[in-house]
């Protein structure tokens, strides 16, 4: 009768087991596992040896082994993250920092990851949106001029439409020279003499991006807030065509079941100009707190490019027309998932953000 080459298993097994549980860091895992599952293991021998026992008798034994190499590669499998752990304390003991009598410590892992706040989810929707309505997104910086800010935009030193506009100055250069960009505008500018210069028209853009205003925070308003406008400069361009988009984006982002309207308004870089709103989405055009009982909620500003910005830039008005548009992301974001209150964009209310996790 042949002896099995398995009769001494439970040992060789402990004995591997207590390898293992020896083991102090990752780097002496790493030099052991060849020697405890590899090719020239005990466990990879005895698979070697089964080729002299009688079919049956390799089949149970075929299967005995597997068990074994099972529970210890379960086992190398739980000390190596049993020391990866260790090795994480370690470094987060020796990372911690020490503030006078207060020291920073005992943080909890593994840390919850974080994801896209809503803001910048609403932002990529949109992008997205108006891409596929054939539109491109540029970007521009958040500190301005007051010429690309103000003036170029057909707003002067002194114009009224500047308190329209209650705007952060920042200390560089002469005063009131540099201002934090109370709209995303400037950047219009920034593509229109671009465009120009390399003789790249016609224009079909939008430009999200934050913006700055001394806005007193409310359910509506932030002082720090982020906005997206699109521009379009081509041959023929007609209210019309401003209208056409307005509402095509306003059904694509918001269903089928929101509406647009236009009101007749004002600013000094579009003429003729108007305000558009939407349906409110918290009351469905029933009237509520948010829409101040209207039913509807403005979204922005929009209107025909004024002759004097395509002026300001190069642009022959006679060949060229254009229109514009702006509105509030945090306002698409507010209106997208009923938020009653804007400030809860920024209260960091644990319990609010988890639902857009």
């Amino acid at each position: 009768m042949t002896t099995s080459p398995l009769k001494d298993l439970d040992q060789q097994v402990e004995s591997l087991l207590a390898t293992i549980g020896a083991l102090t860091d990752a780097e002496a895992l790493r030099e052991a596992e060849p020697s405890i599952t590899g090719k020239r293991s005990i466990l990879s021998t005895l698979q070697k040896s089964l080729g002299s026992l009688e079919p049956e008798a390799r089949r149970d034994a075929g299967a005995e082994l597997q068990e074994a190499r099972r529970i210890v590669e379960a086992a190398l499998d739980s000390r190596r993250a049993e020391l990866a752990l260790v090795a994480r304390s370690q470094a987060l003991a020796s990372d911690r920092i020490e503030l006078g009598d207060v020291v920073v410590e005992n943080v909890r892992w593994p840390v919850n990851a974080g994801h896209p706040s809503l803001v910048a989810s609403t932002q990529r929707r949109l992008e997205d949106v108006f891409v596929a309505m054939g539109f491109r997104v540029s970007e521009g910086p958040e500190v301005e001029s007051d010429w690309y800010n103000f003036e170029a935009l057909n707003i002067p030193p002194a114009h009224p439409a500047r308190g329209l506009w209650d705007t952060f100055y920042v200390e560089l250069g002469d005063p009131e020279t540099v201002v934090l960009r109370t709209h995303t505008s400037p950047t219009q500018v920034h593509l229109m003499e671009s465009a120009v210069r390399s003789n790249a028209l016609p224009i079909h853009a939008v430009m999200p991006g934050r913006c700055f205003r001394r806005d007193a925070p409310d359910a509506r308003h932030l002082a720090t807030f982020h906005q997206i406008e699109g521009l379009v400069v081509d041959r023929g361009i007609t209210f019309a065509d401003l209208a056409g988009v307005i509402e095509t984006f306003t059904r694509a982002f918001f269903g089928a079941d929101i509406s647009s309207r236009l009101r007749p308004g004002f600013f000094p870089f579009t003429e003729p100009s108007a305000e558009f709103e939407i349906t409110c989405t918290i009351c469905h055009g029933e009237g509520c707190r948010t829409c101040s009982q209207t039913g509807w909620i403005e979204l922005g500003g929009c209107g025909m490019l004024d002759p004097a910005v395509l002026d300001a830039v190069g642009i022959d008005a006679e060949e060229w027309s254009g229109f514009a548009f702006g509105f509030g992301i945090d306002r698409c974001a507010q209106m997208r998932h009923q938020i009653a209150d804007m400030r809860a964009l920024i209260e960091n209310d644990v319990r609010f953000l988890r639902q857009f996790s």
